[in-house]
């Protein structure tokens, strides 16, 4: 008896970047197919038929050249893919074969019909010949040495077709296994077994909900292991999310839910509590009304809580600047200058002191401040407080107008216009170009006083 080959269409690198396939419904067309090849092989192996999968990462010509170089007389081979279509109601199951070959046919047939005996619930599309397809023709179906089929399974971009493939994948798998296996063997397919009972309603478990310290009158469920909230309690903050295309919502029992973690991004702290089982939700702005982004001000933290921050997200960071949390809370408060924020934004410049560009660690440069000469590597200074001490006067550059007290040691404060940016926003497409840097140094700084626990 031979072999099956099986490829999982899509995954491989074209062009010189990896082809997800069609994108539907937080899913890759490249991810469920390899998920439903996977299951495929563990089926036909389980049925005592030899199974070769074609490597994730060829591309489809490789793929080709693999199944070719391998492939002997009483092979088979597949291709899986799922179809995708502008209108989402378009759905179902079809197979291809090499236009005029009725031996072909007949086995793109036999799968079909396999695989509709175990999800009766996909409409048939019926066995086409690759000249039906808008290319003419197909390279898998055609340049493939040994007997071979491309299979639709279903469409990625059908609401209905997708929820098959999600939560019934195994039986899509049983069914492609038992017509790949009475294609090879030559042997009528299996008695059919009873229909699969329709899917019960998904009920998903209640969790509360703590706003500010005090509980909300309405429960949110736990979704795949995430707490998400009814997108009407976002009001409650000021944040509308109503218009907002990035922000995944669920349906359930007629209420709109969102994943909680999303208004992180709004400067909301978001908590559980695992012994009542409840989300908790704090307003950032309540730590400090009004001034959490202007620059020039107080911060909040200790040196400790700097100094754990730092360490939690690189500990190799305490080990070659221990002092640093100090030299920005010492340096900042001398200037007016809000440590918390500075903190935040040297953070974000060298990647927790990962550093990893142009600018070196022994630059003492915390915030990838340029040099008068305009050199790539940019400004070095003989000291780690020499170097803080030039970022916060680069700060009060951007956010006020008041003299410096210290010596000058920032290379370029005087090519900024003084006072232009007193908001941590206003620092986007000024201090970097990027249009988020602003909004990058405020997540910071939300995580921050997450960890410090000063909610």
């Amino acid at each position: 008896m031979g072999r099956i080959f099986i490829s999982a269409g899509h995954g491989g690198y074209e062009n010189g970047s990896i082809d997800p396939g069609a994108i539907a419904g937080g899913t890759t067309e490249a991810r469920e197919m390899i998920l439903l090849r996977d299951l495929i092989v563990t089926e036909l192996r389980s049925k005592g038929v030899e199974v070769l999968a074609v490597p994730d990462d060829l591309s489809m010509m490789q793929s080709i050249y693999w199944i070719n170089a391998r492939g002997t007389q009483n092979d088979v081979a597949i291709e899986i893919h799922a179809d995708a279509f502008a209108n989402p109601a378009g759905r179902g199951a079809s197979v291809y074969y090499i236009a005029n070959n009725t031996e072909r046919k007949s086995h793109a047939e036999q799968l079909l019909m396999a695989l509709l005996r175990r999800v009766p619930q996909l409409p048939n599309r019926g066995a086409k010949a690759d000249t039906t397809t808008s290319l003419g023709s197909l390279a898998f179906c055609r340049a493939v040495a040994i007997p071979s089929l491309l299979m639709e399974v279903c469409f990625l971009t059908n609401p209905d077709d997708r929820y098959l493939l999600l939560n019934r994948r195994r039986d899509f798998a049983i069914g492609i296994a038992e017509g790949l296996v009475s294609i090879l063997r030559g042997t009528p397919l299996p008695t059919p077994s009873p229909p699969t009972p329709p899917p019960q309603p998904v009920v998903y478990p209640p969790i509360n909900i703590s706003i500010n310290g005090q509980n909300y009158g309405e429960q949110g469920v736990i979704i795949n292991g995430n707490a998400y909230i009814p997108i009407d309690l976002a009001d409650s903050f000021g944040v509308n999310l109503s218009q907002l295309s990035s922000i995944r919502r669920v349906t359930y029992r007629n209420i709109v839910y969102i994943k909680a973690i999303e208004l992180r991004e709004y400067q909301i702290s978001v908590g559980w509590e695992n012994e009542t089982r409840t989300v908790v939700l704090r307003s950032i702005l309540q730590l400090c009304p009004g001034y959490l982004d202007r620059i020039m001000g107080h911060g909040n933290t200790s040196e400790v809580q700097l100094l754990m921050f730092l360490k939690s997200n690189n500990e190799q960071a305490i080990v070659d600047f221990p002092d640093l949390p100090n030299l920005y809370r010492e340096e900042a408060s001398i200037e007016g200058v809000n440590y918390d924020i500075a903190f935040c934004q040297m953070c974000l410049e060298t990647n927790f002191l990962r550093f990893g560009g142009v600018v070196k660690p022994i630059q003492n440069n915390f915030a990838g401040l340029g040099d008068v000469g305009g050199g790539p590597e940019g400004a070095s200074f003989p000291s780690a407080r020499v170097g803080v001490r030039a970022h916060i006067q680069h700060l009060k550059a951007y956010a006020s107008n008041e003299p410096l007290v210290q010596e000058l040691v920032d290379p370029r404060f005087r090519f900024v216009a003084r006072g232009i940016a007193p908001l941590v926003g206003q620092l986007s497409g000024r201090w970097a170009a990027d249009l988020d840097y602003g909004t990058k140094i405020m997540a910071l700084l939300r995580r921050l006083y997450e960890s410090a626990g000063m909610f």
